[in-house]
């Protein structure tokens, strides 16, 4: 695909003259822009609520399954002990279709307030009593435990996956409702609700470069400040995506045996509240501070500013230099939320 390279105030103008023309190709029948992706998928899905599920990255939680699948990857710490170690959060539009994705942990107030930025149902296996302020909340639907284990010869934490269907364990005979039943059971709306504030990424209808930003600078490795996991991103010329690689090597999906990618990464600087002395703390998510992080694709970085209203508001990403809301390429996205104490540790190169 041929690459363009347009100033912002061109890329809105090139946008609104999409919209204004209502052209739609042959291959649209049926099927409508993701708000997670800007990808074409399936009409039936559009007013359909994601879920947001989070995922051990404990090295003895991997290898994942289907993580693939999602659209969006948020990368957080999870505690400030054991070297800081990090949990993933996964957003997933078309849940109805998971075989089997985890294995899934507890969760953290942050992970609240991060699945209500997308009205999505937040799927857990409970959390500390920090997080009981956070179900409470009047944005919050949430699914905690219950989800079908797998005899996969780990310790019982490390083996619980969420799957689309029921699921009956051919080793024990144990049997597990699931997502789908699980939702309906709950009373939870399938479709989004009064509280969703629409689309969380504005999106360019034509892949971008930053090459002609004046503060961009090359983005081919860049190596997040989480010394437990020590992600790293790879730029890969060939796909034109981040790679993403933990523990010394690439971050499979044991279910497509598929290296994790993204086609555009947010890499946001974020302070947080130490609770205890055993490490659990909360991101400091809303601020009326403007805070400052980076936007990678196509193998460039530019800075951008970022604020959050409230818990449940979309966080509000924008252009550095501009001051114009960030554009992002077509694609999966991956978000670190990175401690504001080891931010200059980040390396991009």
């Amino acid at each position: 695909m041929k690459k363009h390279v347009l100033p912002a105030i061109l890329l809105s103008a090139a946008l609104a003259a999409a919209a204004f023309t209502g052209s739609v190709s042959a291959e649209t029948v049926d099927q409508y822009r993701s708000e997670l992706t800007n990808e074409w998928i399936d009409s039936s899905l559009k007013d359909q609520r994601p879920v947001a599920i989070t995922v051990d990255n404990e090295v003895i939680a991997l290898d994942h399954f289907g993580s693939n699948q999602a659209d969006i990857c948020y990368e957080i710490m999870n505690s400030t002990a054991n070297g800081r170690v990090t949990r993933l959060m996964y957003v997933v539009k078309d849940w109805e279709n998971l075989e089997q994705f985890g294995s899934i942990r507890s969760a953290r107030p942050t992970n609240f307030m991060l699945a209500a930025e997308y009205n999505a149902m937040l799927v857990h296996d409970g959390g500390p009593f920090y997080i009981n302020d956070y179900v409470a909340k009047n944005y919050t639907n949430n699914l905690s435990g219950g989800f079908a284990r797998f005899s996969n010869g780990k310790d019982t934490e490390f083996t619980e996956y969420v799957t689309s269907q029921p699921y009956t364990n051919p080793k024990t005979g144990s049997s597990y409702a699931g997502l789908i039943d699980r939702v309906a059971q709950a009373g939870y709306s399938r479709t989004y609700t009064d509280l969703y504030e629409g689309p969380h990424f504005s999106f360019s209808d034509f892949e971008f470069t930053l090459d002609d930003a004046a503060d961009a600078v090359d983005a081919m490795l860049i190596s997040l400040p989480f010394p437990h996991n020590e992600s790293k991103l790879a730029y890969n010329f060939e796909t034109g995506t981040y790679d993403y690689y933990e523990y010394g090597k690439a971050h499979l999906d044991a279910l497509d045996g598929m290296i994790s990618t993204y086609k555009n990464v947010i890499l946001q600087d974020c302070d947080f509240t130490l609770l205890d002395e055993n490490g659990y703390m909360v991101y400091n998510l809303t601020t009326s501070a403007v805070h400052d992080g980076y936007y990678l694709t196509n193998g460039k970085a530019i800075p951008i500013t970022w604020s959050k209203d409230t818990e449940s508001g979309i966080t509000a990403y924008k252009n550095a230099a501009t001051g114009e809301p960030l554009m992002l390429n077509t694609g999966k996205t991956y978000i670190a939320i990175i401690p504001s104490d080891s931010f200059a540790s980040l390396s991009i190169q």
